[in-house]
């Protein structure tokens, strides 16, 4: 139990105490807020973040705000979502700019406008947010709210990469592949494709699996190339049906039925190094 004197210096204390103070305990109501959240219970969340996201908490605005656009917790209202959305950016919060843009991107509460969606995913990539470096690096490729720059996107890429963020590391095996402001580099292209795969992304498995049947970059296996592309099928990725077909004609049924048992179980992990 707290005593008379430690509530009287928490109250009277040395400078900076109460601020600490006031700093922990928003803190920790962002932590059950997420505790929350990650329960599936948003409700609770929306109610923890509701009122710091009134008292100018960015990053409690930018939740808040992410809420009322994926409807978690209260009714879908994305106008609301860009309401505390821009309050969030404005503040200078990465995850703000980078859920403000999306809703440009997608015109959402605010009118359709891709300059405006890269500026903020720039803002955010800048502060090094994976998630806005990887949507940046796809825009610049694409072309998508400024002229294309695969150079600018290969570097975006990487920084995603840095940050463990799969589909960058697929992306960064087409621009290998594919030559984009580089020398194309089948090697490379397959190892992030690799690495993509290992991670779960339904369209780095499908690359890798086409890379292993055509043997570009890695030696040619169709029997690991059906099982990357067996997983790339189940993850949704459109890219794996084409070879699924030759794939399987190459292989005989008893090493078919191999590799279908290998791509029903779970991918190991890594070793540590």
């Amino acid at each position: 139990m707290t005593s008379w004197f430690e509530r009287l210096v928490s109250r009277f204390g040395p400078p900076g105490s109460r601020e600490q103070a006031e700093d922990d305990d928003v803190a920790a109501q962002m932590e059950d807020a997420y505790d929350a959240a990650e329960l599936g219970d948003h409700a609770t969340a929306v109610a923890l973040w509701r009122p710091l996201a009134e008292a100018g908490v960015a990053r409690a605005q930018s939740n808040l705000g992410a809420c009322y656009a994926e409807g978690l917790g209260l009714e879908r209202d994305p106008e609301l979502a860009a309401e505390w959305l821009i309050r969030a950016a404005e503040a200078g919060d990465a995850v703000g700019q980078r859920n403000l843009a999306a809703l440009h991107f997608k015109g959402e509460g605010v009118p359709q406008d891709d300059v405006a969606a890269l500026e903020l995913y720039s803002a955010a990539a800048e502060q090094g947010d994976g998630a806005a470096q990887d949507m940046l690096s796809w825009m610049l490729l694409e072309g998508q709210g400024a002229p294309a720059d695969p150079v600018a996107a290969r570097r975006w890429a990487l920084a995603a990469a840095e940050a463990d963020v799969a589909s960058s590391m697929t992306r960064l095996g087409l621009i290998a592949h594919n030559a984009l402001g580089m020398e194309r580099d089948p090697i490379e292209a397959a190892r992030w494709w690799f690495e993509a795969a290992r991670r779960g992304d339904a369209d780095g498995q499908a690359m890798l699996g086409a890379a292993l049947h055509l043997g570009q970059g890695v030696e040619h296996d169709d029997r690991a190339a059906l099982v990357w592309l067996l997983r790339a099928d189940a993850g949704g990725s459109a890219l794996a049906a084409p070879f699924l077909g030759p794939v399987r004609a190459e292989l005989s049924a008893e090493d078919a039925a191999r590799a279908e048992e290998a791509a029903a179980r779970p991918i190991a992990p890594e070793p540590a190094a």
